[in-house]
């Protein structure tokens, strides 16, 4: 037979093969739009801002549609409802952690973000455990940043008021405070190991977008070298570049809302002084500033659809079936944008978090760092990180654009894992 003639058979036999898996498995899971075969929705999905598409389809099938990623059915979660019911009310059987081919090979499922079973469940327990224990030793979690956020302020007036990009200086900071937390030691922002150490945490991003005294003899257990030292790479890596792109695209904002900057700084007076170094009481006292650091988290949308989860089991879900192993995305966008719970979600207003007193308000819709059993476990420490380095910045500098603030780009680079901020330049000019 012919060895084209062959060919076509084959092709048209995978194609129909494709077709029909995808409509037997299509007829349990909710709707969504038409996949092609082997390809699935790819093209219909916009790449550079992939919440756009999410938004359309979602006013088409509801808060609860399937997406085909090539022959792979994907469950999409729209809207605080939907998260809420999956996330927190079910949230044992949404807890699996998804596994792509460049993140297994980075992580080998080690470490508390990609781990799953009973692996993770140990790891997480244990991390959470550790991270209290630091926070109760003879040096607070909050002193260590307090330092960090003085040294930070010293590397700042080194600038001597002149422009520059803050990226690596903002990130630097927090870096410093895990390798406090860590190895009860920070690093002068020029040492070569220090600088080494975020390099490859940063390069690792690129490519994304003592119990082990105790337990070396168990066969069984989780506590190993490699999740150990896993599970030190995640504090790293989630807990610099999420903080220090967070306080980046702040310090943004409050340039082009050079009011908003006022108001805070005017709190910090009234409430700290000019000599007195913040502390995480006076957070109680500062309302304005505390909705300031919300709306900061809300607005940027960091991470649209964070990490994937899978299910862990098979699964009744709003009255469908929903097979153990399948992928799940959250849209976060959905939440912290949502225009019944924020008025004007596309506008950069504290109000959203202030009450018509000017008390500090909570929203339940809060979910910058996602929500039940996969939250992230340093929420506490980069909640402490921004409120104490911002008002520590604010206290000793104004902040100064070389631009017009209204002329002022903030539109995010969606196209990623995270949403970051346009590049820019900043004078810190000491008060």
């Amino acid at each position: 037979m012919d060895p084209v003639v062959v060919l076509v058979l084959c092709l048209s036999c995978l194609l129909l093969l494709s077709l029909w898996r995808q409509s037997s498995v299509r007829g349990k899971l909710p709707p969504g739009p038409t996949p092609l075969p082997i390809i699935g929705n790819t093209f219909q999905l916009d790449v550079k801002d992939i919440r756009k598409s999410f938004s359309h389809f979602s006013k088409i099938y509801g808060p609860v549609f399937t997406m085909y990623f090539g022959t792979k059915p994907v469950l999409v979660l729209y809207g605080y409802k939907a998260v809420k019911e999956a996330l927190i009310d079910m949230g044992e059987e949404f807890s699996g952690r998804a596994l792509s081919p460049v993140v297994g090979r980075i992580t080998e499922g080690h470490g508390i973000v990609f781990s799953n079973g009973k692996r993770w469940k140990e790891i997480r327990r244990f991390s959470a455990m550790t991270l209290r224990s630091f926070d109760k030793s003879n040096r607070s979690i909050e002193d260590r940043i307090q330092e960090e956020a003085q040294c930070l302020v010293e590397e700042l007036r080194k600038t001597n008021a002149s422009p520059f990009d803050p990226t690596f200086i903002l990130s630097c900071a927090p870096c410093n405070v895990i390798c406090s937390i860590i190895f009860r030691n920070r690093f002068d922002y020029k040492d070569q190991n220090f600088l080494t150490l975020m390099e490859k945490f940063s390069e690792n991003l690129r490519m994304l977008n003592s119990p082990c005294a105790q337990e070396k003899h168990n066969q069984h257990s989780e506590f190993t070298m490699e999740e150990l030292l896993g599970s030190a790479t995640d504090l790293f890596a989630a807990g610099t570049e999420t903080t220090s792109t967070t306080m980046r695209y702040g310090l943004l904002l409050l340039l082009k809302y050079p009011e908003v900057t006022a108001k805070v700084q005017e709190e910090i007076e009234r409430v700290i002084g000019r000599h007195r170094r913040p502390c995480l009481k006076d957070r109680n006292h500062m309302p304005y500033t505390d909705a300031v650091v919300h709306e900061i988290q809300r607005y940027i949308d960091l991470t649209p659809n964070v990490l994937p989860h899978v299910v862990t089991c098979d699964i009744k879900f709003r009255n469908y079936l929903i097979p153990k192993g399948m992928t799940v995305l959250t849209s976060l966008t959905s939440v912290l944008h949502d225009d019944k719970e924020f008025p004007n979600p596309k506008t950069f207003d504290p109000g959203h978090f202030l009450d018509e007193n000017g008390n500090f308000k909570k929203s339940d819709y809060f979910m910058p760092f996602s929500a039940g059993k996969r939250i992230c476990l340093g929420e506490g420490l980069a909640r402490m990180e921004l409120f104490l380095f911002l008002t520590t910045i604010l206290q000793n500098f104004n902040l100064k654009s070389l631009v017009d603030p209204k002329d002022l780009d903030i539109t995010a680079d969606v196209s990623g894992l995270m949403c970051l901020p346009p590049s820019y330049q900043i004078c810190f000019i000491p008060v």
